[in-house]
């Protein structure tokens, strides 16, 4: 191996395939990640034609919104996303206590079936608090916790058995150090729901109880997705074939930067009572302001690497369709969320952009990582364009809910309570309605893509 080639293999952005004792694990992680995704998707049709004109009066979909948004975000956010966490952290570690790493799964796995169907044996009115929303019903609660006990046992498996870094600094090790961060993060977002859980004053009961309880932890946990979605975004870079002009020590020190905010999560708990004008703010503008500490710069670097590629009239794959996809989700997620002014459609237009650009990413890396476990890669026309087809139905309908919130049309309602009185607010909540299907459509076609290659074995 001569020096120039020596240099590419040690700056590349990759993850190994995961250890042969923790190949089912990955795939039993992987599995749950699509699982939901499929109870997700399902009630998505729900929600979005409760919410689209002339549509919503055609059906009796009211009643079923809130119950079916609470399903529907704790399935395709919070299940979705820490099992594809768990699918890097199983990827990422050796075999130390595989039986907890199975554990973990069974655990979340049990938690996620509970949760799915709870609506259907449990009589628990729909609570719409940001981050987790629950329904009141001890089957849902159960069903909670069992999932999150999970994922606690997961994180410090991560902890103490993910695979060394290395003395010297390569891409994987800096990719590497992203997932350990990650696990950072999930430990302080832990710490910050046990704390809100102790400072909550016993007076305060109902939504604005739960509300208090995640808003934190939820906060917190959004870093988990930012590493997450970096880490995913610089490996898609570089099985693209995208040239990297970031060098691993720069990747390192900037997921350093990027955990920064979920160091000072503590100060706010220190500083400011759990129910606290001061301490919402607080949790907020870390969010915010922080966010972007490391996003900004890696995505820069990264979309102009990319755009240099097509002027060498390098074609799109699988993977580049996702990462570009991605960059463009995440950053008008990010602009939107500077425009928020009160509690409108603003706000679901700000966090569907957000969370659809790490969706995105962890689509194009599944496609990846499918091979590595054992499958069939996906190719095809189909699995370059579905990328860009569900994230051109997201971007309608983060368009459509943006424009219907700067002309005041509220979040968390359907139906007649939206008060659809004006051909703007009807416009835009019919780009949203749009959109949303289309999204549908895309988000289904990527599971057929992913189930065809899952079954047939290479």
């Amino acid at each position: 191996m001569d020096r120039d080639t020596e240099n590419v293999f040690l700056n590349a952005f990759v993850l190994d395939a995961p250890l042969e004792r923790l190949r089912r694990l990955s795939i039993g992680w992987l599995s749950l990640a699509l699982g939901s995704l499929v109870v997700g998707g399902l009630l998505t049709i729900v929600i979005v034609l409760s919410r689209t004109p002339f549509v919503q009066n055609v059906f009796p979909l009211q009643d079923l919104f809130h119950t079916a948004l609470v399903v529907h975000v704790d399935m395709t956010v919070l299940v979705w996303f820490l099992s594809m966490a768990g699918v890097f952290w199983t990827i990422n570690s050796n075999t130390g206590c595989v039986q907890c790493g199975w554990a973990a799964l069974i655990l979340c796995v049990i938690g996620s079936a509970i949760v799915a169907v709870s609506p259907f044996v449990g009589t628990g009115t729909a609570l719409m608090t940001n981050y987790i929303p629950v329904l009141a019903d001890p089957v849902f609660f159960l069903g909670l916790i069992l999932f999150g006990l999970g994922f606690v046992i997961l994180v410090l498996r991560g902890l103490f058995f993910s695979r060394s870094i290395g003395m010297l600094v390569t891409g994987q090790g800096a990719l590497r150090f992203g997932l350990y961060s990650a696990l950072i993060a999930a430990v302080v977002a832990t710490g910050a729901l046990a704390a809100s859980y102790f400072g909550i004053p016993d007076s305060i009961q109902g939504e604005r109880y739960f509300e208090l309880l995640f808003w934190g932890g939820g906060h917190t946990l959004q870093f988990v997705h930012i590493q997450l979605m970096l880490v995913s975004w610089l490996w898609l870079a570089t099985v693209s074939g995208i040239t990297s002009r970031l060098t691993p020590r720069i990747v390192l020190f900037l997921f350093v930067i990027g955990l920064i905010p979920v160091l000072l999560t503590p100060l706010a708990y220190v500083s400011f009572d759990v129910e606290s004008g001061d301490h919402i703010q607080t949790m907020t503008w870390l969010m915010q302001y922080g966010g972007g500490l490391a996003a900004l710069p890696i995505g820069l670097v990264v979309l102009f690497n990319l755009i240099n590629s097509f002027r060498k009239e390098e074609g799109l794959n699988a993977e580049r369709s996702s990462l570009l996809s991605s960059m463009i989700l995440f950053g008008v997620g990010g602009v939107i969320g500077f425009m928020i002014q009160g509690s409108n459609v603003t706000v679901p237009a700000h966090y569907h952009g957000s969370i659809v650009a790490v969706t995105l990413a962890y689509m194009g890396v599944t496609y990846h990582i499918l091979p590595l476990l054992g499958f069939r890669r996906p190719i095809g026309k189909m699995v370059v364009m579905q990328p860009w087809f569900y994230g051109t139905g997201q971007l309608l309908h983060v368009i459509g809910l943006a424009w219907s919130g700067g002309y005041g049309v509220q979040r968390k309602i359907a139906g007649e309570s939206q008060a659809l009185d004006g051909v703007e607010k009807i416009a835009g909540m019919g780009l949203m309605g749009l959109g949303g299907l289309i999204a549908v459509i895309g988000g289904v076609l990527f599971l057929i893509v992913v189930f065809r290659a899952m079954w047939t074995r290479v």
